[in-house]
């Protein structure tokens, strides 16, 4: 897991997907800043395809657990299937 402000990248990148987390939107909880909406799509790490492309499936969760969930069990059964 690689994060950089509000972009997370989840999985080895020499594996044939992994997932990018966006962080859309945040709320104040217990002094801190908590993810409210979260972007996920699961990419091809595939080179030649354009950047359209590389986004196998998208949707969009209500914070970070609902998001690392979907993208548990998307990446999961992405790989398997290669």
């Amino acid at each position: 897991m690689v994060r950089c402000n509000n972009t997370i990248y989840y999985g080895n990148i020499s594996d044939s997907y992994v997932i990018k987390l966006d962080i859309l939107s945040s709320k104040p909880m217990f002094n801190a800043d908590v993810a409210d909406k979260v972007s996920v799509q699961l990419l091809s790490t595939d080179a030649s395809l354009s950047p359209r492309k590389k986004i196998i499936k998208k949707c969009e969760k209500d914070g970070l657990y609902p998001a690392i969930d979907i993208a548990e069990a998307w990446l999961c059964k992405a790989l398997s299937e290669t």
